[in-house]
Protein backbone atom coordinates (compact mmCIF):
# COMPACT_ATOMS: atom_id res chain seq x y z
CA UNK A 1 0.00 0.00 0.00
CA UNK A 2 2.69 2.38 -0.51
CA UNK A 3 0.66 3.75 -3.22
CA UNK A 4 -1.55 4.47 -0.94
CA UNK A 5 -0.03 5.55 2.73
CA UNK A 6 3.58 7.15 0.84
CA UNK A 7 1.15 9.01 -2.10
CA UNK A 8 -1.39 10.50 0.06
CA UNK A 9 2.06 9.19 0.96
CA UNK A 10 -0.70 8.79 2.07
CA UNK A 11 -4.02 7.29 3.95
CA UNK A 12 -0.94 5.75 4.31
CA UNK A 13 -8.16 -5.08 -0.97
CA UNK A 14 -15.61 -7.94 -2.33
CA UNK A 15 -17.03 -10.36 -3.77
CA UNK A 16 -19.84 -12.23 -5.26
CA UNK A 17 -17.61 -15.17 -4.95
CA UNK A 18 -18.41 -17.46 -1.97
CA UNK A 19 -15.74 -20.28 -2.47
CA UNK A 20 -15.50 -19.95 -6.16
CA UNK A 21 -19.00 -19.27 -7.43
CA UNK A 22 -20.09 -16.29 -8.94
CA UNK A 23 -23.37 -14.60 -8.34
CA UNK A 24 -25.05 -12.14 -11.34
CA UNK A 25 -22.85 -9.40 -10.66
CA UNK A 26 -19.99 -11.53 -11.79
CA UNK A 27 -21.15 -12.14 -14.99
CA UNK A 28 -19.07 -11.66 -18.33
CA UNK A 29 -17.41 -8.35 -18.65
CA UNK A 30 -17.05 -9.65 -22.32
CA UNK A 31 -20.28 -7.23 -23.36
CA UNK A 32 -17.73 -4.49 -22.55
CA UNK A 33 -15.92 -4.53 -26.47
CA UNK A 34 -15.52 -1.47 -27.41
CA UNK A 35 -13.48 0.71 -29.91
CA UNK A 36 -10.63 2.59 -27.91
CA UNK A 37 -10.22 6.07 -29.39
CA UNK A 38 -6.60 6.55 -28.55
CA UNK A 39 -4.92 9.97 -27.98
CA UNK A 40 -1.61 11.73 -26.99
CA UNK A 41 -1.34 11.69 -23.02
CA UNK A 42 -1.76 14.66 -20.97
CA UNK A 43 1.23 15.23 -18.28
CA UNK A 44 5.10 16.05 -18.50
CA UNK A 45 7.61 13.42 -18.72
CA UNK A 46 5.94 10.53 -20.37
CA UNK A 47 7.39 8.44 -22.89
CA UNK A 48 6.26 10.02 -26.43
CA UNK A 49 5.10 6.41 -27.48
CA UNK A 50 2.33 6.26 -24.66
CA UNK A 51 -1.31 6.96 -25.89
CA UNK A 52 -4.49 6.94 -23.79
CA UNK A 53 -7.85 6.57 -24.15
CA UNK A 54 -11.42 5.61 -21.69
CA UNK A 55 -13.29 2.54 -21.40
CA UNK A 56 -17.02 3.02 -20.57
CA UNK A 57 -18.24 1.11 -17.59
CA UNK A 58 -21.79 0.74 -15.57
CA UNK A 59 -21.29 2.53 -12.48
CA UNK A 60 -23.30 0.24 -11.00
CA UNK A 61 -23.15 -3.56 -12.41
CA UNK A 62 -26.24 -5.00 -10.67
CA UNK A 63 -27.29 -2.43 -13.36
CA UNK A 64 -25.14 -2.85 -16.28
CA UNK A 65 -27.66 -0.69 -18.67
CA UNK A 66 -27.78 2.15 -16.13
CA UNK A 67 -25.17 5.44 -15.98
CA UNK A 68 -21.59 4.78 -17.41
CA UNK A 69 -18.27 6.03 -15.90
CA UNK A 70 -15.21 6.02 -17.31
CA UNK A 71 -12.27 4.75 -16.82
CA UNK A 72 -8.94 6.35 -17.85
CA UNK A 73 -6.39 3.69 -19.66
CA UNK A 74 -3.02 4.31 -20.75
CA UNK A 75 -0.91 2.21 -23.19
CA UNK A 76 2.88 1.24 -24.45
CA UNK A 77 2.71 -1.17 -27.26
CA UNK A 78 5.28 -4.38 -27.39
CA UNK A 79 8.52 -3.15 -28.29
CA UNK A 80 8.82 -6.28 -30.81
CA UNK A 81 5.56 -7.18 -32.61
CA UNK A 82 6.81 -10.58 -33.73
CA UNK A 83 7.49 -11.56 -29.91
CA UNK A 84 3.86 -9.98 -28.47
CA UNK A 85 2.02 -12.06 -26.37
CA UNK A 86 -0.21 -9.90 -25.12
CA UNK A 87 -1.10 -7.39 -22.25
CA UNK A 88 0.43 -6.84 -19.08
CA UNK A 89 -2.27 -4.63 -16.58
CA UNK A 90 0.24 -2.46 -14.14
CA UNK A 91 -2.33 -2.87 -11.04
CA UNK A 92 -1.77 0.00 -8.43
CA UNK A 93 -1.05 0.09 -5.16
CA UNK A 94 -3.72 1.92 -2.84
CA UNK A 95 -6.86 1.95 -2.60
CA UNK A 96 -6.18 5.57 -4.10
CA UNK A 97 -3.48 4.70 -6.27
CA UNK A 98 -3.43 4.91 -10.11
CA UNK A 99 -0.87 3.50 -12.49
CA UNK A 100 -1.80 5.89 -15.44
CA UNK A 101 2.39 6.98 -16.10
CA UNK A 102 3.38 3.55 -15.43
CA UNK A 103 3.71 2.22 -18.32
CA UNK A 104 6.17 4.95 -19.08
CA UNK A 105 7.85 5.04 -15.53
CA UNK A 106 8.39 2.11 -13.77
CA UNK A 107 7.30 -0.12 -17.01
CA UNK A 108 10.39 0.72 -18.24
CA UNK A 109 12.21 -0.98 -16.16
CA UNK A 110 11.43 -4.11 -16.54
CA UNK A 111 13.58 -6.10 -18.94
CA UNK A 112 13.90 -5.80 -22.58
CA UNK A 113 12.15 -9.81 -22.76
CA UNK A 114 9.17 -8.53 -20.67
CA UNK A 115 8.54 -5.21 -22.78
CA UNK A 116 8.97 -6.96 -26.09
CA UNK A 117 6.34 -9.88 -24.42
CA UNK A 118 3.86 -7.27 -23.65
CA UNK A 119 1.72 -3.81 -24.41
CA UNK A 120 1.65 -2.40 -21.10
CA UNK A 121 -1.21 -0.81 -19.80
CA UNK A 122 -2.00 1.44 -16.69
CA UNK A 123 -5.23 2.67 -15.23
CA UNK A 124 -6.82 5.04 -13.20
CA UNK A 125 -9.24 3.21 -10.73
CA UNK A 126 -13.02 4.26 -10.54
CA UNK A 127 -13.25 7.73 -8.81
CA UNK A 128 -9.46 8.85 -9.70
CA UNK A 129 -8.86 10.81 -11.56
CA UNK A 130 -8.48 10.93 -14.66
CA UNK A 131 -11.39 8.65 -14.51
CA UNK A 132 -15.27 9.80 -13.57
CA UNK A 133 -13.38 10.88 -10.26
CA UNK A 134 -14.95 11.40 -6.82
CA UNK A 135 -14.25 14.05 -3.95
CA UNK A 136 -15.29 14.39 -0.64
CA UNK A 137 -14.66 17.85 0.00
CA UNK A 138 -13.04 17.23 3.42
CA UNK A 139 -12.13 19.55 6.10
CA UNK A 140 -8.60 20.82 5.87
CA UNK A 141 -7.72 18.89 9.71
CA UNK A 142 -9.01 15.86 8.25
CA UNK A 143 -6.31 15.78 5.60
CA UNK A 144 -3.59 14.91 8.07
CA UNK A 145 -1.50 12.09 8.01
CA UNK A 146 -2.18 11.60 11.24
CA UNK A 147 -6.39 11.69 11.08
CA UNK A 148 -6.19 9.67 7.65
CA UNK A 149 -4.67 6.70 9.62
CA UNK A 150 -6.32 6.83 13.05
CA UNK A 151 -3.86 7.60 15.46
CA UNK A 152 -5.04 7.61 19.05
CA UNK A 153 -4.64 10.27 21.85
CA UNK A 154 -1.33 10.06 23.89
CA UNK A 155 -3.70 8.59 26.69
CA UNK A 156 -5.23 5.93 23.98
CA UNK A 157 -8.81 7.74 23.86
CA UNK A 158 -10.49 7.27 20.81
CA UNK A 159 -13.16 9.58 20.75
CA UNK A 160 -11.22 12.07 18.26
CA UNK A 161 -11.18 9.14 16.04
CA UNK A 162 -14.83 8.68 16.09
CA UNK A 163 -15.51 12.20 15.75
CA UNK A 164 -12.81 12.66 12.91
CA UNK A 165 -14.59 9.44 11.21
CA UNK A 166 -18.19 10.70 11.47
CA UNK A 167 -16.94 14.23 9.90
CA UNK A 168 -15.36 12.45 7.03
CA UNK A 169 -17.98 9.93 6.53
CA UNK A 170 -20.88 12.50 6.51
CA UNK A 171 -18.71 14.90 4.32
CA UNK A 172 -18.48 11.42 1.73
CA UNK A 173 -22.06 11.46 2.23
CA UNK A 174 -23.16 15.34 1.52
CA UNK A 175 -20.46 15.60 -1.33
CA UNK A 176 -19.52 11.92 -2.75
CA UNK A 177 -22.50 11.61 -5.50
CA UNK A 178 -23.82 8.37 -6.38
CA UNK A 179 -20.27 6.92 -7.84
CA UNK A 180 -19.26 6.72 -4.09
CA UNK A 181 -20.96 3.89 -3.33
CA UNK A 182 -20.04 1.79 -6.00
CA UNK A 183 -16.55 2.07 -5.53
CA UNK A 184 -14.68 -1.17 -4.15
CA UNK A 185 -12.10 -4.12 -5.32
CA UNK A 186 -14.77 -5.98 -6.80
CA UNK A 187 -15.73 -3.21 -8.90
CA UNK A 188 -12.42 -2.23 -9.63
CA UNK A 189 -11.82 -5.85 -11.08
CA UNK A 190 -14.52 -6.03 -12.80
CA UNK A 191 -13.74 -2.73 -14.61
CA UNK A 192 -10.31 -4.42 -15.38
CA UNK A 193 -12.21 -6.65 -17.24
CA UNK A 194 -14.08 -4.34 -19.31
CA UNK A 195 -10.27 -2.94 -20.13
CA UNK A 196 -9.58 -6.77 -21.60
CA UNK A 197 -12.42 -6.52 -23.58
CA UNK A 198 -11.73 -3.33 -24.94
CA UNK A 199 -8.30 -4.10 -25.45
CA UNK A 200 -9.14 -7.02 -27.44
CA UNK A 201 -7.10 -9.28 -25.44
CA UNK A 202 -8.75 -13.37 -24.75
CA UNK A 203 -6.38 -13.09 -21.68
CA UNK A 204 -4.51 -10.89 -19.60
CA UNK A 205 -1.54 -10.82 -17.93
CA UNK A 206 -0.94 -8.69 -14.46
CA UNK A 207 1.63 -6.80 -12.00
CA UNK A 208 -0.49 -6.12 -8.93
CA UNK A 209 1.62 -4.54 -5.85
CA UNK A 210 0.75 -4.22 -2.66
CA UNK A 211 -3.32 -3.00 -2.39
CA UNK A 212 -3.09 -4.41 -6.56
CA UNK A 213 -2.53 -7.56 -5.20
CA UNK A 214 -5.99 -8.13 -3.17
CA UNK A 215 -7.38 -6.42 -6.79
CA UNK A 216 -5.48 -9.25 -8.73
CA UNK A 217 -6.63 -11.47 -6.41
CA UNK A 218 -9.96 -10.73 -6.72
CA UNK A 219 -9.47 -10.91 -10.60
CA UNK A 220 -8.16 -14.11 -10.80
CA UNK A 221 -11.62 -15.45 -8.27
CA UNK A 222 -14.16 -13.64 -10.97
CA UNK A 223 -12.25 -14.54 -14.00
CA UNK A 224 -9.95 -17.17 -13.80
CA UNK A 225 -9.96 -18.27 -17.71
CA UNK A 226 -9.04 -14.82 -18.96
CA UNK A 227 -5.84 -14.70 -16.65
CA UNK A 228 -2.39 -15.82 -17.99
CA UNK A 229 0.42 -14.77 -16.38
CA UNK A 230 -0.27 -13.39 -12.87
CA UNK A 231 2.53 -11.23 -10.66
CA UNK A 232 1.74 -10.59 -7.07
CA UNK A 233 4.32 -8.26 -5.42
CA UNK A 234 3.96 -7.39 -1.87
CA UNK A 235 1.33 -8.78 -0.92
CA UNK A 236 -2.18 -8.48 1.32
CA UNK A 237 -3.32 -10.24 3.72
CA UNK A 238 -6.66 -11.98 2.17
CA UNK A 239 -9.08 -12.13 4.90
CA UNK A 240 -12.59 -12.31 3.90
CA UNK A 241 -13.99 -11.10 6.89
CA UNK A 242 -12.14 -8.20 8.07
CA UNK A 243 -10.53 -6.88 5.10
CA UNK A 244 -8.77 -3.85 4.58
CA UNK A 245 -9.32 -3.67 8.41
CA UNK A 246 -6.69 -6.73 8.47
CA UNK A 247 -4.83 -4.47 6.06
CA UNK A 248 -4.62 -1.49 8.61
CA UNK A 249 -4.19 -4.09 11.75
CA UNK A 250 -0.71 -5.33 9.80
CA UNK A 251 1.31 -2.08 10.67
CA UNK A 252 1.33 -3.54 14.16
CA UNK A 253 3.84 -6.79 12.75
CA UNK A 254 5.12 -4.50 9.56
CA UNK A 255 6.50 -2.06 12.33
CA UNK A 256 8.29 -4.96 14.20
CA UNK A 257 9.94 -6.81 11.39
CA UNK A 258 11.46 -3.58 9.84
CA UNK A 259 12.63 -1.22 13.20
CA UNK A 260 15.33 -3.87 13.97
CA UNK A 261 17.17 -2.99 10.40
CA UNK A 262 16.68 0.67 10.87
CA UNK A 263 18.37 -0.17 14.75
CA UNK A 264 20.96 -1.69 13.08
CA UNK A 265 21.52 0.81 10.57
CA UNK A 266 21.33 4.27 12.81
CA UNK A 267 23.38 2.88 15.35
CA UNK A 268 26.37 1.66 12.48
CA UNK A 269 29.85 3.50 13.06
CA UNK A 270 30.32 5.75 10.45
CA UNK A 271 26.52 6.74 10.06
CA UNK A 272 26.84 10.28 9.83
CA UNK A 273 22.71 10.49 10.76
CA UNK A 274 23.93 7.60 13.54
CA UNK A 275 21.31 8.29 16.82
CA UNK A 276 22.80 5.50 19.33
CA UNK A 277 25.97 3.74 19.69
CA UNK A 278 23.91 0.32 19.80
CA UNK A 279 20.89 -0.91 18.41
CA UNK A 280 19.40 -1.98 21.69
CA UNK A 281 19.45 1.49 22.44
CA UNK A 282 17.64 3.21 19.01
CA UNK A 283 13.81 1.51 20.49
CA UNK A 284 14.19 3.11 23.97
CA UNK A 285 15.16 6.19 22.39
CA UNK A 286 12.49 6.28 20.15
CA UNK A 287 9.75 5.01 22.19
CA UNK A 288 10.74 7.97 24.98
CA UNK A 289 11.09 10.79 22.23
CA UNK A 290 7.38 10.01 21.31
CA UNK A 291 6.33 10.19 24.55
CA UNK A 292 7.92 13.18 25.19
CA UNK A 293 6.21 14.90 22.19
CA UNK A 294 2.81 13.38 23.10
CA UNK A 295 3.28 15.93 26.26
CA UNK A 296 4.98 18.71 24.33
CA UNK A 297 4.50 19.16 21.33
CA UNK A 298 7.00 21.03 19.37
CA UNK A 299 5.30 23.84 16.48
CA UNK A 300 5.84 22.87 12.84
CA UNK A 301 4.62 25.95 10.57
CA UNK A 302 3.90 24.94 7.35
CA UNK A 303 3.15 21.09 8.37
CA UNK A 304 -0.45 19.43 9.24
CA UNK A 305 -1.19 19.03 12.04
CA UNK A 306 1.31 22.35 12.59
CA UNK A 307 3.23 20.61 15.06
CA UNK A 308 5.55 17.67 15.75
CA UNK A 309 3.70 15.37 18.53
CA UNK A 310 4.19 12.05 19.13
CA UNK A 311 1.86 10.63 16.39
CA UNK A 312 3.42 12.61 13.46
CA UNK A 313 6.88 11.12 14.49
CA UNK A 314 5.52 7.66 14.83
CA UNK A 315 3.66 8.04 11.41
CA UNK A 316 6.79 9.03 9.93
CA UNK A 317 8.75 6.07 10.87
CA UNK A 318 5.83 4.32 9.05
CA UNK A 319 6.37 5.96 6.07
CA UNK A 320 10.08 5.47 6.07
CA UNK A 321 10.23 2.12 6.30
CA UNK A 322 8.69 1.61 3.22
CA UNK A 323 12.02 2.36 1.83
CA UNK A 324 15.74 1.98 3.58
CA UNK A 325 16.29 5.03 2.05
CA UNK A 326 14.15 6.93 3.44
CA UNK A 327 16.09 6.53 7.41
CA UNK A 328 17.93 8.85 6.81
CA UNK A 329 15.19 11.67 6.72
CA UNK A 330 13.42 9.40 9.82
CA UNK A 331 16.80 9.99 11.86
CA UNK A 332 16.92 13.46 10.90
CA UNK A 333 13.91 14.04 12.54
CA UNK A 334 14.42 12.41 15.90
CA UNK A 335 17.76 14.55 16.19
CA UNK A 336 15.78 17.96 15.47
CA UNK A 337 12.96 17.07 17.93
CA UNK A 338 15.69 15.74 20.70
CA UNK A 339 16.66 19.19 20.08
CA UNK A 340 13.88 20.80 20.17
CA UNK A 341 13.34 21.63 16.54
CA UNK A 342 12.12 20.89 13.41
CA UNK A 343 12.99 20.60 9.76
CA UNK A 344 11.22 22.55 7.21
CA UNK A 345 7.45 20.87 6.57
CA UNK A 346 7.09 18.44 4.24
CA UNK A 347 5.75 19.06 1.02
CA UNK A 348 2.72 17.37 -0.04
CA UNK A 349 0.03 17.03 -3.24
CA UNK A 350 -2.15 19.03 -4.26
CA UNK A 351 -4.97 19.79 -2.00
CA UNK A 352 -7.16 18.69 -4.94
CA UNK A 353 -4.98 15.31 -5.17
CA UNK A 354 -5.05 14.74 -1.81
CA UNK A 355 -8.87 15.25 -1.54
CA UNK A 356 -9.00 12.74 -4.42
CA UNK A 357 -7.41 9.89 -2.98
CA UNK A 358 -8.69 10.21 0.43
CA UNK A 359 -12.45 10.22 -1.11
CA UNK A 360 -10.98 6.68 -3.05
CA UNK A 361 -9.78 5.01 -0.38
CA UNK A 362 -12.13 6.05 2.39
CA UNK A 363 -14.86 4.74 -0.29
CA UNK A 364 -13.25 1.00 -1.12
CA UNK A 365 -12.58 0.52 2.41
CA UNK A 366 -15.83 1.06 4.09
CA UNK A 367 -17.47 -0.74 0.90
CA UNK A 368 -15.96 -3.68 0.54
CA UNK A 369 -16.44 -4.62 4.49
CA UNK A 370 -18.61 -3.73 7.03
CA UNK A 371 -17.00 -1.92 10.14
CA UNK A 372 -18.01 -1.94 13.94
CA UNK A 373 -19.22 1.13 14.78
CA UNK A 374 -19.60 0.40 18.73
CA UNK A 375 -16.63 2.61 20.03
CA UNK A 376 -16.07 -0.19 22.48
CA UNK A 377 -14.89 -2.02 20.17
CA UNK A 378 -12.35 0.36 19.39
CA UNK A 379 -10.97 1.10 22.43
CA UNK A 380 -10.11 -2.66 23.36
CA UNK A 381 -8.46 -3.14 20.07
CA UNK A 382 -6.36 0.50 20.96
CA UNK A 383 -5.49 -1.12 24.58
CA UNK A 384 -4.21 -4.03 23.61
CA UNK A 385 -2.47 -2.87 20.43
CA UNK A 386 -0.68 -0.46 22.63
CA UNK A 387 0.23 -2.82 25.73
CA UNK A 388 1.81 -5.34 22.64
CA UNK A 389 2.35 -3.20 20.15
CA UNK A 390 3.97 0.11 21.67
CA UNK A 391 6.10 1.36 18.31
CA UNK A 392 2.46 1.80 16.00
CA UNK A 393 0.68 3.20 19.90
CA UNK A 394 -2.55 1.18 18.79
CA UNK A 395 -2.94 2.74 15.38
CA UNK A 396 -3.63 -0.47 13.48
CA UNK A 397 -6.78 -0.83 15.44
CA UNK A 398 -8.68 2.12 15.73
CA UNK A 399 -11.79 3.52 13.62
CA UNK A 400 -11.58 4.88 10.20
CA UNK A 401 -14.45 6.63 8.70
CA UNK A 402 -15.92 3.52 8.01
CA UNK A 403 -17.18 3.37 11.99
CA UNK A 404 -19.69 5.77 10.53
CA UNK A 405 -20.14 4.87 7.10
CA UNK A 406 -23.77 5.70 5.87
CA UNK A 407 -23.82 2.29 3.45
CA UNK A 408 -24.14 -1.05 3.91
CA UNK A 409 -21.21 -2.79 1.90
CA UNK A 410 -23.27 -4.05 -1.08
CA UNK A 411 -21.30 -7.79 -1.35
CA UNK A 412 -19.04 -10.48 0.50
CA UNK A 413 -15.58 -9.36 0.88
CA UNK A 414 -13.76 -11.41 -1.61
CA UNK A 415 -12.61 -14.70 -0.94
CA UNK A 416 -9.88 -16.04 -2.72
CA UNK A 417 -9.62 -19.95 -3.08
CA UNK A 418 -7.61 -22.10 -4.59
CA UNK A 419 -9.66 -22.75 -7.72
CA UNK A 420 -8.19 -21.90 -11.19
CA UNK A 421 -5.35 -21.98 -13.39
CA UNK A 422 -2.06 -22.55 -11.38
CA UNK A 423 -0.74 -19.14 -12.85
CA UNK A 424 0.43 -16.94 -10.02
CA UNK A 425 3.88 -15.62 -8.79
CA UNK A 426 4.06 -14.20 -5.64
CA UNK A 427 7.14 -12.15 -4.50
CA UNK A 428 7.34 -10.87 -0.79
CA UNK A 429 9.87 -9.31 0.86
CA UNK A 430 10.52 -10.88 4.66
CA UNK A 431 9.98 -7.10 6.19
CA UNK A 432 7.72 -5.19 4.82
CA UNK A 433 6.04 -2.82 7.10
CA UNK A 434 2.98 -2.47 5.05
CA UNK A 435 2.62 -5.55 3.80
CA UNK A 436 4.25 -7.88 6.02
CA UNK A 437 5.21 -11.63 5.08
CA UNK A 438 2.38 -13.15 8.18
CA UNK A 439 0.07 -11.69 6.09
CA UNK A 440 1.75 -12.55 2.59
CA UNK A 441 1.82 -16.26 4.04
CA UNK A 442 -1.96 -16.26 4.52
CA UNK A 443 -2.55 -15.25 1.38
CA UNK A 444 0.04 -17.70 0.26
CA UNK A 445 -2.17 -20.50 1.77
CA UNK A 446 -5.44 -19.58 -0.07
CA UNK A 447 -3.67 -19.50 -3.56
CA UNK A 448 -2.71 -23.18 -2.87
CA UNK A 449 -2.02 -24.91 -6.01
CA UNK A 450 -2.11 -21.79 -7.77
CA UNK A 451 0.46 -19.78 -7.06
CA UNK A 452 4.18 -20.44 -6.20
CA UNK A 453 5.90 -17.58 -3.54
CA UNK A 454 9.45 -16.25 -3.90
CA UNK A 455 10.42 -14.67 -0.31
CA UNK A 456 13.21 -12.25 -0.23
CA UNK A 457 15.75 -11.77 2.58
CA UNK A 458 15.37 -8.16 2.10
CA UNK A 459 13.82 -4.45 3.86
CA UNK A 460 10.89 -2.49 2.81
CA UNK A 461 8.15 -2.17 0.39
CA UNK A 462 7.45 -3.00 -3.19
CA UNK A 463 9.68 -6.14 -4.11
CA UNK A 464 10.34 -6.46 -7.90
CA UNK A 465 12.31 -3.95 -9.22
CA UNK A 466 12.31 -1.84 -6.18
CA UNK A 467 13.73 -3.24 -3.02
CA UNK A 468 13.67 -6.91 -3.82
CA UNK A 469 17.01 -9.14 -4.52
CA UNK A 470 18.72 -9.82 -7.89
CA UNK A 471 17.35 -13.71 -7.19
CA UNK A 472 14.00 -12.35 -6.82
CA UNK A 473 14.04 -10.05 -9.99
CA UNK A 474 15.52 -12.69 -12.03
CA UNK A 475 12.91 -15.42 -10.97
CA UNK A 476 9.54 -12.89 -11.88
CA UNK A 477 11.07 -11.52 -15.12
CA UNK A 478 11.70 -15.20 -16.40
CA UNK A 479 8.36 -15.68 -15.81
CA UNK A 480 7.14 -12.59 -16.98
CA UNK A 481 8.83 -13.44 -20.16
CA UNK A 482 9.04 -17.20 -20.88
CA UNK A 483 5.89 -18.67 -18.11
CA UNK A 484 8.53 -20.82 -16.27
CA UNK A 485 8.12 -20.65 -12.62
CA UNK A 486 9.78 -22.26 -9.90
CA UNK A 487 9.07 -25.79 -9.10
CA UNK A 488 8.09 -25.02 -4.86
CA UNK A 489 8.22 -22.12 -2.94
CA UNK A 490 11.66 -20.37 -3.51
CA UNK A 491 14.01 -18.28 -1.09
CA UNK A 492 16.11 -15.83 -2.39
CA UNK A 493 18.68 -14.38 -0.34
Amino acid sequence: MKQMTKSLALIAAASGVVFGVLTPLSASASSGAQALKWTKCEGSGLDPRQRCATVSVPMDYADPDGPQIEIAVSRIRSENPDARRGALLLIPGGPGGDSMNDPSKKGQRLPQSVRDAYDLIGFAPRGMAPSTAVDCGLEQRDLARTTLLPWPAPDGSVDANMAAGKRMADACARNGGELIRHISTLNEARDLDRVRAALGERKVSAWGVSYGTYVGAAYLQLFPQRTDRVVLDSNDHPDPVHAERAWLAAFERGAEDNFPEFAKWASAPGNPDRLADTADEVRPLFLGLAARLDREPIPWPGANPAELNGNVLRQSMLDSFYDPDDYPALARLIRAAQQGTVPPAPAGPPEAVLQNVTAVGAATICNDADWPSDPAVYRKGVAESRAKYPLTGGMPRNAMPCAAWPWEPKEAPVRVTDRGPSNVLMVQNERDVATPLSGALKLREALGRRAVMVTNDSTGHDAYLDNGTACGDATVSRFLATGKRPAADLYCE
